[in-house]
């Protein structure tokens, strides 16, 4: 029986012996026929033989055709990523185009979506402290919300218009201050050369009203526009914060099944990332108003409430948003105060400025959303350029977001399977 054995196992490496050396003759036919092997890349198959033996390697062409074999090596490889990027790039136009046909949906949805990642922490509190059912404590939430955005704007729009005939006065007190440095200063302007400034100045008013009414008539479209889309914030953000996870559980199954828990694991570290960030953002925006508007207080600037609410917004806006709202809140005070008094603005500004950027942005944000400048730099422009200001808003949560989802998938990829962590183990 031993014997027969030993037979049938020559038999067999024999026979895989004699198909891999026809297979062999086969692909120096082939060769020959492309030409010599000098114009063929050539790669090992190996062949599994039986009772643990060497396996026979054997090599095959890379390229179907002489005109393919022709073709430099480099070449074809820079062709075939060529074409890859083209596609790559046409899908992403595509879908930069239709974001722009469905802006009037999408800018909404992103506000939405930063305002959950917001208030979703409260939604959690009521809901597991208080007991409060979930869409109750997503309602409660959304409401009080929106009366703490109502009651500043209320205190802003008040306070401006109590304040409206002091503030006419100082910033004609003002106005009259710059004409006087103009004329009397390094500049030593002539009243001729001013009246033919404000001269220009009327002519350009008076060539382009027309475009002031087409601006006040798409003004007002576009106020319509705007509440259609405050209705849509507050019931995505309502629907968001309720059913958060349930959506985003729907929306994974589009994926292959092998897929859905990493790609799910990966939205919710996105999230929690978002969340993080736009919580972040609010506080030091917050700590930058207040700092900002104490100090106008005390040098009695009559608008110090409404430009910290400016500096406030503006901080939503990296890098170039709180140097705006700086300069807007030193130019008011030079026009309603001094000079002097706009020196110690500007240096309150530069101030809060500093302890924001390298005290407060690192203790706060941290290390969970740390974006390289260079990154938040070149996502803004972007942003202005395909939305705007709101762009602007949404480009560095959007940046946060996909380097936190991408990063985790990337680390889950390379994690070994259980399988091979059994292996591992066993062998040890």
């Amino acid at each position: 029986m031993g014997r027969l054995q030993q037979v049938g196992s020559g038999l067999r490496r024999v026979y895989v012996a004699t198909r891999a050396s026809m297979r062999a003759r086969e692909r120096e036919a082939d060769v020959e026929a492309l030409g010599g092997p000098e114009n063929v890349a050539r790669q090992p198959t190996e062949y599994e033989e039986p009772n643990g033996a060497k396996p026979a390697v054997v090599t095959e062409p890379t390229v179907t055709s002489r005109d393919d074999a022709e073709v430099p090596r480099e070449l074809r490889i820079a062709a075939a990523y060529a074409w890859r990027l083209i596609i790559l790039a046409a899908a992403l136009a595509g879908f930069v185009y239709l974001l722009g046909r469905l802006s009037s949906v999408v800018i909404p949805l992103a506000i939405a979506l930063l305002l959950s990642a917001l208030l979703s922490p409260l939604v959690r509190f009521l809901r597991d402290k208080a007991k409060f059912p979930q869409s109750l404590a997503a309602g409660v939430v959304l409401i009080a919300g929106l009366a703490a955005v109502i009651g500043t704007l209320t205190l802003v729009v008040t306070q401006i218009v109590d304040k409206f005939d002091v503030l006419s006065k100082n910033a004609q007190d003002g106005a009259d201050r710059i004409v006087s440095w103009l004329q009397k200063g390094p500049m030593h302007l002539s009243n001729e050369q001013l009246s033919n400034a404000v001269d220009t100045a009327q002519n350009w008013l008076n060539e382009h009203q027309g475009q002031f009414v087409s601006s006040a008539q798409s003004t007002a479209t576009a106020t319509v526009e705007a509440l259609a889309s405050f209705v849509l914030v507050l019931f995505v953000t309502f629907f968001m914060m309720r059913d958060g996870d349930r959506i985003w559980r729907f929306l994974v199954r589009i994926f292959p099944r092998q897929a859905e828990e990493p790609v799910y694991a990966a939205g919710v570290a996105a999230w929690a990332t978002l969340g993080a960030y736009v919580r972040a953002t609010v506080l030091v925006a917050f700590i930058d108003a207040v700092g900002i508007g104490v100090g106008l207080y005390f040098l009695n600037v009559t608008l110090w409430f409404p430009l910290a609410a400016l500096v406030f917004l503006f901080a939503f806006v990296p890098i170039v948003g709180a140097t705006l709202s700086g300069i807007i809140a030193v130019l008011v005070t030079l026009v309603e105060r001094t000079p002097l008094a706009a020196l110690v603005a500007l240096a309150i500004v530069i101030g809060v400025q500093q302890l924001e950027g390298h005290v407060l942005q690192p203790l706060i944000m941290g290390r969970a959303v740390a974006i390289h400048p260079l990154a938040v730099i070149v996502g803004i422009a972007a942003g202005v350029v395909l939305a705007g200001i709101v762009g602007a808003l949404v480009a560095v949560p959007i940046i946060a977001v996909l380097n936190t989802a991408v990063r985790f998938l990337v680390l889950k990829r390379r994690e070994p399977p259980p399988e091979a962590v059994v292996v591992a183990s066993e062998a040890t």
